[in-house]
């Protein structure tokens, strides 16, 4: 995966001999906000006003955080008001590419790119940074609202409620503050733990992360013994977070990046409420472990330099889950 530098692609991995081996992630470059009335978000310009057909949602399946937007505009009730493209599953040399000779690839018929790095150039012609999923587009300003996947379910879960009528709250404000201790530490240890587990290139570095990353899972199980979900009585963004995550251990972070303590489906709890989540309404079509298989052990060519692709296991996310009793 490489990155833009002044508007121009270079095909760079990630620069982990700086880091004493550690994967730094990159921050989003495009930070606006979707609002009801086109007023200025937190961050970004205004001038976003939330319409009906007027933003397009890239994202690849494979990808986690792009994964999460769209869970959002599932169970929010958007998929009739914001398009959405599929990028190929393979990465290669040129980044996300808009190919379609994959099942679930649909290619680009909003701007006709051939590759993601294309929309970040036609948005800012000088962009540097990587070229990354989801991306928000605005049609009507020809341009990148936000690729900062966190922003973007925040976003989703407000600003069309006026449109869909949809009034379910996955940012309620009397939870804001459990919601983000709890976001603050997934993210580091899990979320983002997997990949500096598996990016990590020493020692010291993979133990470092390895084991926060199976803190936080032990940490997770005994808290899902004792309630049906993260944070308060109901499900809320923190769960949504941690959900594309933990549908990938198995299939992919156990093996492929080296996070082989446990599997998901050795933490009885955490893998009942992993089910629960799948079987959400809505949820189960967001889901292609097909493309997620593919990318990550085809496209890491660093870690898998043969691209065998594994047979993996075979999980049953919709066996029954049994937290229906459990006190949230």
């Amino acid at each position: 995966m490489g990155q833009l530098v002044n508007g121009v692609w270079q095909d760079t991995w990630y620069d982990t001999k700086s880091t004493g081996g550690k994967f730094v992630r990159s921050t989003a470059g495009f930070r606006n906000w979707i609002t009801p009335d086109g007023a200025p978000g937190p961050s970004g310009d205004g001038g976003f006003a939330a319409e009906s057909g007027r933003y397009h949602l890239y994202v690849s399946y494979a990808c986690p955080w792009a994964h999460r937007t769209l869970i959002f505009r599932a169970i929010k009730g958007l998929e009739p008001h914001i398009g959405v493209s599929v990028v190929h599953p393979d990465m290669l040399s040129d980044g996300w590419s808009f190919a379609d000779d994959w099942p679930g690839a649909t290619g680009d018929p909003i701007n006709g790119a051939a590759f993601v790095r294309d929309l970040y150039v036609k948005a800012r012609p000088d962009v540097s940074g990587r070229a990354t999923v989801p991306v928000l587009w605005d049609k009507a300003r020809g341009t990148i609202v936000s690729n900062e996947s966190s922003e973007i379910i925040r976003m989703f879960n407000s600003a069309f409620n006026g449109l869909t009528g949809n009034t379910q709250d996955f940012w309620p404000e009397e939870l804001r503050a459990e919601i983000e201790e709890v976001n603050a530490r997934i993210y580091d240890t899990l979320n983002n733990g997997v990949y500096k587990s598996g990016f990590a290139t020493t020692q010291a570095a993979y133990d470092e992360a390895v084991g926060a990353l199976f803190e936080t899972m032990d940490w997770l199980e005994d808290r899902l013994s004792r309630r049906r979900f993260l944070v308060g009585n109901s499900i809320t963004e923190a769960d949504w977070r941690l959900l594309p995550t933990l549908l990938r251990f198995d299939p992919v972070y156990h093996l492929h990046f080296k996070c082989n303590r446990n599997r998901l489906i050795d933490f009885p709890n955490l893998w009942a409420y992993t089910r629960e989540l799948y079987q959400y309404p809505g949820v189960r079509g967001t889901v292609n472990f097909d493309h997620i298989v593919r990318h990550y052990h085809y496209s890491h060519e660093s870690i898998n330099p043969h691209r065998i692709i594994p047979i993996n296991p075979v999980l049953d996310f919709d066996a029954p889950h049994g937290r229906d009793q459990l006190a949230a």
